[in-house]
């Protein structure tokens, strides 16, 4: 088995670990609101504070990847994230909780930069929209693995061993990375690097970056509340609401794969995003719509609303990565993710807040006006990644000529397919 694939699954894992914690804490905010005594406002705080860790050392991480590589930076974050989730499962207070959670987030950046840059050196361009796309598939498997053990765990155990359970899960994941991660080896085929603006710097990345932020607001409301939603306004039992979250997980984690795959065969990222941003904003204006229908009729649409808004989260890393090149891809797309963390961060908080003094359909149509705007951000992007494509292209028609005595060639940094001879 080619070792690219032991690397994919060390990200996978990296991300599940994180997920389980960012998006399985959702399923247990019933307890914790019953624990600290807790508003609507207050949940939207807790579940808000992992993101706000992750936004604040995301890019440093990133930039660490690029210099030292993943396998320390993984290994050292999540072990840290472990930690921290001890010191919440020990909290004596909400100040507390909130605290060790932030420290379990900032530590928990370290997977997200450091496990894609890994893939994105380890798989091809004609590949990496797939890899990528499974590589992101461990965020809804993370969460809905943890949206269906936490309740359970909490019902048979307690909210402290519920935390424990995310301590030891982002401990194995620390330990696999120390284990089996490595660095990507150099191109076969060395081509003229394409030109790239550092990642700071680069207004194509913070346009790529402030259309996802948009997207991403459905992503977080929708995942942040639909176990509260479905328990308190449409009369759910906690079991049955944790499993309609966990049937979104599963569906977001198959969507984000498959839509890798189809990017790959377009050979284009950006025009899929805006696509899958489109279709969700339908769904999410029909939940609206919906709202004083039965729930077998309003809740598949829900659903459905939640898993596009999960579906295309793969195909922006991706545009991200391919837009720096990997030696700065950790940083490009910790960058990214920085912003998408300030805007789910923030989307929870102003959610609540919009439902407390108006109500549910209102949040959704407001969420649909947010995926629209997302896609209206993201349109110029799309002339400008087939541009660059028709570049690499011809550089890499260029490269394949045969070679003059005395020619040098420079390594590029997003890699080029290698020969079926050679590879891997």
């Amino acid at each position: 088995m080619s070792y690219r694939w032991v690397i994919l699954a060390v990200g996978v894992g990296a991300q599940a670990a994180v997920a389980a914690l960012r998006q399985g804490l959702p399923s247990l905010a019933p307890a914790l609101r019953g624990e600290f005594g807790l508003s609507l406002t207050g949940v939207g705080v807790v579940l808000g504070s992992v993101t706000v860790g992750i936004m604040l050392t995301l890019i440093a991480w990133g930039a660490l990847a690029d210099r030292i590589g993943e396998r320390p930076v993984i290994a050292t974050g999540l072990t840290g994230t472990a930690a921290a989730l001890v010191g919440a499962a020990l909290a004596p207070s909400f100040g507390w909780l909130l605290a060790a959670l932030v420290l379990a987030g900032m530590f928990g950046a370290s997977a997200t930069g450091a496990s894609g840059r890994a893939v994105m050196g380890w798989f091809e361009r004609g590949e990496r929209g797939m890899a990528l796309g499974v590589r992101q598939m461990g965020v809804p498997v993370g969460g809905g693995i943890a949206a269906i053990a936490l309740p359970l765990i909490v019902a048979g155990w307690s909210l402290e061993g519920a935390l424990l359970a995310l301590a030891a899960g982002a401990l194995i994941a620390a330990l696999a990375a120390a284990r089996w991660m490595r660095e990507a080896p150099a191109p076969a085929l060395p081509v003229a690097p394409l030109v790239a603006p550092p990642p700071l710097r680069d207004r194509r990345l913070w346009r790529l970056s402030a259309g996802s932020a948009l997207l991403v607001v459905a992503q977080g409301a929708v995942l942040g509340f639909l176990v509260l939603y479905l328990h308190d306004e449409r009369g759910w039992s906690l079991a049955a609401a944790a499993a309609a979250l966990a049937i979104l997980q599963v569906g977001g984690a198959v969507a984000r794969v498959a839509v890798g795959r189809w990017s790959d065969r377009l050979d284009e990222r950006v025009l899929p995003v805006r696509r899958i941003g489109a279709a969700g904003a339908l769904l999410l204006a029909g939940a609206a719509a919906l709202e004083a229908a039965p729930s077998v009729v309003l809740v598949p649409v829900l659903v459905a609303a939640g898993i596009m808004a999960s579906a295309w989260n793969g195909l922006a890393f991706t545009a991200a990565a391919e837009l720096s090149g990997r030696r700065r891809a950790g940083t490009a797309m910790s960058l990214q993710n920085t912003v998408l963390s300030a805007a789910g961060a923030v989307a929870p908080i102003a959610v609540a807040a919009l439902v407390t003094v108006s109500a549910w359909p209102v949040a959704w149509a407001f969420l649909a006006l947010s995926q629209l705007a997302g896609v209206a951000v993201l349109g110029p992007l799309v002339a400008e990644e087939r541009s660059r494509r028709a570049e690499r292209e011809a550089r890499l028609a260029r490269a394949r000529q045969p070679r003059r005595r005395g020619s040098r060639h420079t390594v590029d940094h997003e890699r080029m397919p290698a020969p079926a001879t050679t590879r891997r």
